[in-house]
């Protein structure tokens, strides 16, 4: 599917942008791709990790238009990873988190729009769902936007859009366990935050599977979200215990931080009774009615869903799945 195409990565040196490419090179042909960021040291590491000169690298920043143009120019397909993404510091830096999130996607867009690209998947988090944070607000206004964008440009468009959602990717940067396990080996205290919050748990496979599935399957405007399973944090500490059981592992209560919520949503009740449901994922169908609402006031769908879909209700992990999460974490 990537044959002959350019293939573009923004915000490409962070967890998703490297286990993404690996993907692609394992697995795929493709003429050339490219990685967007502002980080030059992460962008020399990746140069002299992969070594592949059909790899091209760009500097950067999603924020200022003229400084990315090149990099979206002839590309085929955009794959849109680049965020802040830390409730906490979002949650310190509002306007940084509207800049990057909300502005700097409306021009990555933007100049796919004008250049001509295919296909863009931008990706978002289950913190837009009923946002009580920085980070999830403009990630949620991120969204809107990109459906005002679709429903601006009709179904004809020759760029097809559509977004993927989810909660947290196991091992990626600055994520839970991480966290924990490198404040074992510092001999430090485990923090935490609550014992009974509960987050989604994805394997960044998983991750880049539901991109490659939106991909694949995507409408303009579509959402996609992978059925996923939670942990509690109390489970999570406890399969840590089990993998390091002849260690004296000490815990300390933080309590919860700026922002955070004990439990996330993946989607609301109302994005719920409208999805499609397949074997691994939910798709969210674009809602393509215009501003002329006397024209559907007489009709309507009838709501019968009565649940969000959130890591509370959603499968729950016990020791032993999280114990084996944790490990495979470690093998790659």
């Amino acid at each position: 599917m990537f044959k002959n195409k350019i293939i573009l990565i923004t915000g490409g040196t962070g967890s998703f942008g490297n286990a993404f490419l690996k993907k692609i090179l394992d697995s795929f042909d493709f003429k050339e791709i490219r990685i967007l960021s502002r980080d030059e040291k992460k962008q020399d590491d990746m140069r002299k990790k992969f070594n592949n000169k059909k790899i091209k690298y760009f500097l950067g920043d999603v924020r200022n238009s003229s400084s990315i143009k090149s990099a979206i120019e002839d590309s085929n397909f955009i794959f849109h990873a680049a965020a802040l993404k830390q409730v906490p510091s979002c949650e310190f830096f509002p306007l940084e988190a509207v800049n990057t999130n909300i502005l700097g996607t409306s021009n990555v867009i933007d100049l796919g729009i004008s250049t001509g690209v295919e296909k863009i998947v931008c990706l978002s988090t289950d913190k837009a769902v009923y946002p009580i944070n920085s980070m999830g607000m403009s990630k949620a206004l991120m969204e809107k936007l990109i459906i005002s964008k679709v429903r601006s440009l009709g179904r004809k468009s020759k760029t097809k859009i559509c977004i993927t959602r989810y909660g947290n990717v196991v091992g990626s940067r600055g994520s839970v366990i991480p966290l924990f396990l490198n404040r074992i080996n510092a001999n430090q205290f485990l923090t935490i935050t609550n014992l009974n919050m509960t987050r989604f748990m994805m394997s960044m496979s998983e991750a880049i599977d539901l991109v490659l599935f939106a991909f694949n399957k995507g409408k303009s405007g579509d959402i996609f979200v992978r059925k996923s399973p939670a942990a509690t944090i109390a489970n999570i500490v406890g399969a840590i215990k089990l993998i390091y059981r002849n260690k004296n592992i000490k815990t300390k209560i933080i309590g919860i931080r700026h922002g955070e919520k004990l439990h996330e949503t993946l989607m609301s009740r109302e994005e719920r009774n409208k999805s499609v449901s397949y074997k691994n994922y939910f798709r969210i169908p674009f809602d393509d009615r215009d501003l002329n609402y006397d024209k559907y006031f007489t009709s309507g769908k009838e709501f019968t869903i009565k649940d969000d879909y959130t890591s509370q209700n959603t499968i729950a992990l016990n020791l032993l799945d999280i114990k084996k999460i944790i490990l495979d974490i470690n093998k790659n």
